[in-house]
């Protein structure tokens, strides 16, 4: 045992002063502060102006469009006005509730006596839309084909020119054609070019705009007023969501409540990448020790025995020091987001309380010792696979064979991982908990829906069953090939040793 928990060390040790351990430390908090912060900010800051012209041969429809497309501007121009000034606050202070339109003459005058002195002024983002006047030599008036022929050239070979309400040049993202309909009571038709038919956000503001307009008019051709209409569509169904697990009194489903459905799923996807990140180390451990016949010294001073659970403690603690740093890392930054959605004047109840109920929820439930064992009973299956399959090859190349098999195996459990919380007890879930190399991701999926108590302890017993015959099996293949030299073993020789023959 002594030797086994040297070896253990040494392991820890050797893994703990590389790069590469630091770095998958702070790589996987690094990717979900960026999964999270990046999109927003490209939304925001990387996405140009769009240009695009409007022919609208009705003759009543641009100022439909301008107008809503106005309402959107003024909107983003709030949004980033609050995120201004939610960063420049007096300690204390906090934003007033937003209140119909925004105007930026009334806003800035009711947050000044709340902002820091010397906090320079607030500058308007860039509008997301902005209608131009056509290019030179184009009559918005003439034949229908000459004129969109004239503009699918321009937006195709993206020329650039200088609009005559303008001093920069520009480059046609769109062209809008708005035409009658087929019929005098039928909706206008929107001929919509561009060249990037993936951002479709412009295509659609005017479309609803169209459409609204449309509805509004045809009310009022019906005879029927459009204020009641509008207060009909918007009556809504009071829904009461209820769970027949919880208290009397306490039937309500909130916010920790969905959480406990659909937190697991994050920490299937961390017993993922940890096991296959972990399970690598080891892989990498053997066969770097074999090429350089430290392992011949190793095994002089240790059994084989002995070696292999050194390998495997080690490397178990290396992983659950990196998940650990990557929950931890998941908490500061929750708060972190909840403290910026307080200070934005968020409501109480939205993404500032989210971090606190996660905190309730992993404190008074079993996600948390469920992860730490199915973490190690899955890591323990896994590795010794792993560590059998690295004892029998050279080189890295000559692993990838069985490791592709192994790699196959483990995207199964992230494929259901969305559709088991939907039905955590249903006959798929169900059938792939009793699979031990599923076992551990689905039942980790399974643990906060109530499963059946035969399939906690079966499959449990099961787990531990296979791990115990995994680390004995295993354990033969690599008694006998940890030596070995020349070409990698057959699946056929492995089973040999295994029989002891």
């Amino acid at each position: 045992m002594r030797n086994a928990l040297l070896i253990a060390w040494r392991e820890f040790a050797e893994n703990a002063k590389t790069r590469g351990f630091w770095f998958g430390i702070l790589l996987f908090p690094m990717i979900w502060i960026i999964g999270a912060q990046v999109p927003a900010f490209l939304a925001k800051k990387g996405t140009p102006t769009r240009n695009f012209v409007l022919v609208d041969r009705t003759g009543r429809m641009s100022a439909v469009v301008e107008a809503a497309l106005e309402r959107d501007e003024k909107r983003r121009q709030g949004e980033a006005f609050r995120e201004w000034a939610s960063a420049r606050l007096v300690p204390g202070g906090s934003l007033p509730p937003v209140k119909g339109e925004f105007d930026l003459g009334r806003a800035l005058g009711e947050v000044r006596p709340m902002l820091r002195t010397n906090v320079g002024n607030f500058e308007s983002p860039s509008p997301r839309f902005r209608r131009v006047e056509p290019p030179p030599g184009i009559t918005t008036d003439g034949d229908l084909n000459v004129l969109e022929g004239d503009l699918r050239s321009w937006l195709r070979e993206g020329r650039s020119y200088v609009p005559v309400d303008g001093k920069v040049p520009v480059s046609l993202f769109a062209a809008a054609l708005i035409l009658e309909g087929k019929s005098s009571n039928a909706a206008p038709i929107l001929r919509f070019w561009s060249e990037n038919q993936a951002d479709t956000a412009l295509r659609e503001k005017i479309d609803n705009a169209l459409s609204a307009d449309f509805r509004l008019r045809e009310y009022v051709r019906l005879g029927i007023d459009p204020k009641v209409v509008s207060r009909v569509e918007n009556a809504r169904a009071e829904v009461v969501n209820l769970s027949p697990r919880k208290a009397a009194g306490e039937e309500r489903v909130g916010i920790a409540d969905l959480l406990r459905q659909w937190a697991p799923s994050a920490f299937v996807y961390l017993l993922w990448v940890a096991v296959f990140s972990i399970a690598q180390m080891l892989l990498n451990s053997v066969i770097e020790e074999k090429s350089n016949r430290i392992i011949e010294v190793l095994l002089s001073s240790v059994t084989p025995v002995e070696l292999m659970a050194g390998k495997l403690v080690g490397i178990a603690a290396v992983g659950l020091v990196m998940v650990g740093s990557w929950i931890g890392t998941l908490f500061l930054v929750g708060f972190w987001m909840a403290g910026s959605a307080a200070s934005s004047g968020a409501a109480a109840g939205g993404a500032s309380r989210l971090p606190l109920e996660l905190m309730t929820l992993l404190g008074d439930s079993w996600i948390l010792p469920a992860f730490g064992l199915y973490f190690l009973l899955g890591y323990v299956l896994y590795s010794a696979v792993i560590l059998a399959i690295g004892s029998t090859c050279n080189t890295i190349k000559e692993a990838q064979n069985y490791m592709g098999v192994i790699v196959l195996l483990m995207m199964v459990p992230l494929v259901a991982m969305t559709f088991i919380p939907r039905d955590p007890n249903g006959p798929i879930a169900t059938f792939l908990s009793w699979i031990p190399p599923y076992t551990p991701f689905v039942m980790m999926n399974r643990v906060t829906a109530g499963p059946p108590l035969r399939d906690v302890l079966g499959t449990l017993v099961l787990l531990v069953a296979c791990d115990v015959l995994a680390i004995w099996a295993c354990g033969r293949i690599f008694r006998a090939a940890v030596l070995r030299t020349g070409q990698p073993a057959s699946i056929s020789q492995m089973w040999r040793w295994v029989r002891g023959r």
